[in-house]
């Protein structure tokens, strides 16, 4: 499983998580949910193994993500919330680089590209470069590159931004059929509908600290809220949005 026991990240003095302890097993789909700056992305690095985290441990399936980093990163496919990626490659060029340095025999790599590419609607633009492809476009690229060499663990930060409805029903019911096989998921987004329908467990992030966890139906009981946002925006202390909105609204007709 993933274990993270006391874990705290400060930056520049400023703490952007503090005291986190969570527990995700072998064939969740665990949904971090949070506000813009609540410490999602921070979390998510630190579960990859691509920063270290101040104070606590992080393990990932037995293995510690500061003295084991390479292993880490070795087991684990990342899609970050804004990729970046080698805009002077093609799609296809791109990818198989991606599986040259993931170690993916060549034979499984052209059946799994060809697979993604025309499940993703990229088989006839794979030899576009990726300096030219729009927003949308780079996350699929994004998402296959993570996904090429079959990860144990997969992270998702926000990946659903900008696909078209087809890509992200094949990327959830994918996500759903990879869980199937013990893998971990961990993604966060702002899309509650989606957490809600997709998720195993949750945990909401607020200031940098896990303000409630469970799933979906331990959640709706406790609060006694019928969906996922009304759930959040309590939780987070945002459910009363009248006066805002209001406030809004009067201003622009002055």
């Amino acid at each position: 499983m993933i274990e993270l026991i006391n874990v705290t990240k400060a930056y520049s003095g400023k703490l952007a998580l503090s005291g986190i302890n969570l527990q995700v097993q072998p064939g969740q789909i665990y949904g971090i949910l949070g506000p813009n700056g609540s410490g999602k992305t921070t979390m998510l690095k630190l579960i990859s193994s691509i920063i270290k985290p101040t104070s606590g441990s992080i393990m990932v399936l037995g293995h510690d993500t500061v003295t084991e980093n390479n292993v880490v990163k070795s087991i684990t496919g990342y899609v970050p919330e804004t990729p970046a990626l080698y805009e002077s490659m093609s799609i296809w060029e791109y990818l198989r680089f991606i599986a040259s340095v993931r170690r993916v025999p060549s034979g499984q790599y052209e059946k799994r590209a060809t697979e993604f590419l025309k499940a993703f609607e990229l088989d006839e633009t794979s030899s576009d470069y990726i300096g030219n492809l729009s927003f949308g476009t780079r996350q699929k690229v994004a998402i296959i590159a993570a996904l090429i060499h079959d990860p144990q663990v997969i992270v998702l930060d926000e990946a659903m931004n900008g696909l078209d409805p087809r890509s992200s029903k094949i990327l959830k019911d994918l996500l759903a059929r990879i869980a199937e096989r013990g893998k971990i998921i961990i993604f966060s987004t702002h899309i509650m509908e989606v957490a809600q329908r997709l998720c195993t467990r949750l945990s909401i992030l607020y200031a940098g600290k896990i303000v409630d966890s469970g799933t979906f139906e331990e959640l709706e009981k406790k609060h006694s809220e019928g969906n996922l946002e009304d759930i959040f925006l309590k939780v987070t202390g945002s459910e009363d949005l009248d006066p805002t909105v209001n406030s809004l609204a009067e201003s622009m007709r002055e």
